[in-house]
């Protein structure tokens, strides 16, 4: 594509990235990625993707703003409180970025309408909050062959990793859910706002890495990280031919619901 004197400019730092340049930026013009979740991991890999040139970004998340998010969830605002969130984002990704193509989905991510969802899109990026929800993500990537990124934060933690087809997938290091109750939310047990940060900027750069070829991925690796120490951990994984749904004898076959916990403070269906 030919860019705008305006879009050079914008870009400039992209292009003179020798791993990015020109072309890189074109396929980042040219990439669609959907962002499942506009929380506080959602937001800052929408601000940052937006601010990169993706193309189009669509963006699902069923819920509205509510004055706790405001700590960690930073592409929403105090005036926003009450207003679907993924109308709060389109309108902070249109100012950051006109360029950029915003589809936004008021909606939960269920097994009813996963497929069509993700249908239209080279990246998934997951930005929820809860376990079933997670492998539902996780399974209909694996199923429909698409690449996503795994996020998860609780307290000061977090932990990351990237699923291209072939590799390790969620449920190969993750084998199920979680029975409800086992694992606390953020609501029960708090979460310090600015990891959300860090990991959703990290999802961001592997997002755009997958869409220029720039660097190596998260794939067969989980990184993890603890806020408190600043101490970093990458741990090698190995895709499991036992898997329930990327194995050589696959049970999973069709996607599954499951019971949400949701990390909010008020009690939501969304």
């Amino acid at each position: 594509m030919d860019f705008t004197p305006e879009q050079v400019e914008r870009y400039s730092r992209h292009i003179l990235l020798q791993d990015v340049g020109v072309e890189g930026q074109e396929k980042i013009h040219n990439g669609k990625v959907l962002v499942i979740g506009a929380g506080g991991l959602g937001a800052p890999a929408l601000l940052y993707l937006a601010a990169a040139g993706v193309g189009t970004i669509g963006v699902i998340d069923g819920d509205v703003v509510d004055l706790s998010n405001l700590q960690r969830q930073v592409i929403h605002f105090t005036p926003d409180v009450g207003k679907p969130k993924v109308l709060s984002a389109k309108e902070k990704i249109r100012q950051i970025n006109p360029d950029v193509n915003v589809v936004a989905y008021h909606e939960l991510f269920t097994a009813q309408n996963a497929f069509d969802l993700i249908r239209d899109y080279d990246f998934i990026v997951d930005g929820t909050d809860n376990f079933p929800v997670k492998f539902l993500i996780n399974d209909a990537c694996v199923m429909t062959g698409k690449a996503f990124s795994h996020g998860g934060i609780l307290r000061f933690d977090g932990q990351t990793m990237t699923h291209l087809p072939g590799t390790a997938c969620y449920r190969c290091v993750f084998h199920s859910p979680p029975p409800p109750n086992a694992v606390p939310t953020c609501s029960q047990a708090g979460v310090l706002g600015a990891i959300a940060g860090m990991l959703g900027t990290i999802q961001a750069t592997e997002t755009l890495k997958f869409l220029t070829g720039a660097g190596s991925l998260l794939t067969d690796k989980l990184l993890s990280f603890n806020a408190k120490t600043m101490h970093f951990r990458t741990v090698k994984l190995h895709k499991n031919p036992r898997c329930p749904v990327c194995g050589e004898h696959p049970v999973i076959t069709e996607l599954i619901e499951g019971e949400q916990a949701f990390c909010e403070i008020k009690n939501r269906k969304a």
